[in-house]
């Protein structure tokens, strides 16, 4: 769900659990924080939303999505070109997201091992799979790990860098690992 929609009851108690989610933590947030902050009630959160937990699940599904799309487009392709389709459409994902993962980057432990963690976690075995490419040594299995931790975390350290210029940093890294051409995305073949 796109956040920057028209302002929908349901989209605005996102909007505030988001936002009070990445200032004080998941812990620290409650239902009745949401709903003064909307100037409703805590029925009225609860009416779309039963517990605080569904509110993380709803906030996180549209990066959990684009992250599986993403991971669909690349496994279709050559190894090289599966790990670069990968790692671009991974660092562009996370820049999309930005609010989202930093949130979660702030208290990871609201996923509480659920479902939800779970695909995360699911989501980024696959994607160092990838970038790791077929029949990987474990020194390739180590680098790709590093690839997409780097292509996650500096979304969320340099929240006042501008998109194009941060997705331009975080590429170097993985392209100084894996030693790829600074030309961009491999050609198709």
């Amino acid at each position: 769900m796109d956040l920057a929609q028209p302002d929908d009851t349901r989209t605005r108690i996102l909007r505030a659990a988001r936002e009070l989610f990445a200032e004080q933590g998941y812990q620290r947030t409650s239902l009745r924080q949401i709903a003064e902050r909307l100037r409703l009630t805590k029925a009225a959160i609860l009416y779309h939303f039963p517990t605080k937990e569904h509110l993380v699940v709803d906030l996180v599904e549209p990066l959990l999505v684009d992250l599986e799309t993403l991971l669909d487009a690349a496994g279709g392709r050559a190894p090289e070109q599966a790990r670069w389709t990968l790692v671009e459409g991974w660092i562009d994902t996370m820049l999309r997201h930005r609010r989202s993962l930093g949130m979660l980057f702030h208290d990871i432990n609201m996923l509480s091992h659920g479902p939800t963690f779970h695909r995360l976690m699911r989501i980024a075995m696959r994607a160092n799979e990838l970038v790791a490419g077929p029949n990987a040594s474990r020194r390739d299995q180590v680098r790709a790990v590093q690839t997409i931790a780097m292509c996650s975390d500096p979304v969320v350290f340099f929240t006042d860098v501008p998109d194009e210029v941060l997705r331009a940093d975080m590429l170097d890294g993985p392209r100084r690992l894996f030693a790829a051409p600074t030309g961009g995305t491999a050609p198709d073949p």
